[in-house]
């Protein structure tokens, strides 16, 4: 049996099976890297934070049970290192995941990490790069052709893999520049933004458009989030979801898709106040739940 991570996601709770390595279905990485970040700092300390507050949640999550399916915890991945560096290493490590059949879901970290992540996946399925479906939830495009003359960065990372053909779906967007806006015509990007968004309605008929890829990886901006619950991070923007409608948005789009993948980035914990550590700890736990119930695997 491999080594468990010391700190490893809701080990309090899990069996000696449903830790194990090569049962667990769920593969979390944490990914402690801060790099690029422009504002707020923080996202370094994100991961190991999450996973403490992980082992006070309770087994029963919304009426689901994911850990039944496993879930183990893998070492930090060492982010010392220059941003291809570390990017390669993210890829290698969920590439070896991904041919195990198994879901990695990176706690992170800033938002570059994505790209290591789904590229990562890409080549451990041997997909090709148009039959993987990003849906992004975030209150930035991060469609930046460049930022701070940076190819590789937090504001950038979703143009990158959009100019290497993944198809992006962004949804509670509510902070883009003009250049952002072209390059979503430009690209082909999917979105639902919330200036024109009826959430007593819509937000219950949500759905993918029918020619967006099976294959899904969710990336979860921690700002996708209302400040008014989720402060702790680094650019909030007000506007934004509620934790019940993030969860009702993503039970609809991933319907009768296949989930291969997921990340929870740009977190920045507040010294002595925990409630948000909880927070982010109950989101990933209740996302693998919907993913249970709802996406359609192969």
């Amino acid at each position: 049996m491999k080594k468990t991570y010391k700190n490893s996601f809701l080990i309090s709770e899990l069996s000696k099976t449903e830790q194990d390595f090569n049962f667990a279905k769920y593969q979390i990485l944490p990914i402690p890297l801060e790099k690029t970040v422009s504002y707020g700092k923080g996202t370094s300390k994100g991961p190991i934070a999450i996973l403490k507050a992980s082992n006070e949640l309770e087994r029963i999550y919304g009426g689901n049970e994911p850990c039944l399916k496993g879930i183990y915890t893998h070492d930090p991945i060492n982010c010392m290192g220059n941003m291809d560096e570390t990017l390669k290493e993210i890829q290698n490590i969920v590439k070896d995941i991904c041919k195990n059949k198994k879901i990695p879901v990176a706690i992170g970290g800033e938002h570059t990490l994505t790209y290591g992540m789904v590229k990562g996946i890409r080549r451990g399925l041997d997909i090709c790069n148009s039959d993987i479906g990003i849906i992004q939830f975030d209150a930035h495009a991060d469609l930046r052709k460049k930022f701070s003359n940076q190819k590789f960065s937090h504001a950038s990372v979703m143009y990158e893999l959009a100019q290497e053909g993944f198809k992006i779906f962004q949804f509670g967007v509510r902070a883009i520049s003009q250049e952002e806006i072209k390059t979503r015509e430009e690209l082909g990007i999917n979105f639902f933004d919330f200036n024109s968004f009826d959430f007593k309605r819509s937000i219950y008929e949500l759905s993918l458009p029918k020619s967006f890829p099976k294959y899904l990886y969710l990336s979860f901006d921690s700002d996708a989030l209302d400040p008014s619950i989720m402060p702790a991070t680094g650019t909030p923007v007000p506007k934004g979801l509620s934790y019940e409608n993030a969860l009702i948005a993503i039970s609809n789009l991933i319907k009768k898709r296949n989930v291969i993948g997921l990340d929870y980035v740009e977190f920045s914990p507040i010294n002595n106040i925990k409630a948000y550590d909880f927070i982010s700890a109950s989101l990933i736990y209740e996302i693998m739940g919907l993913i249970e119930v709802n996406s359609h695997e192969e």
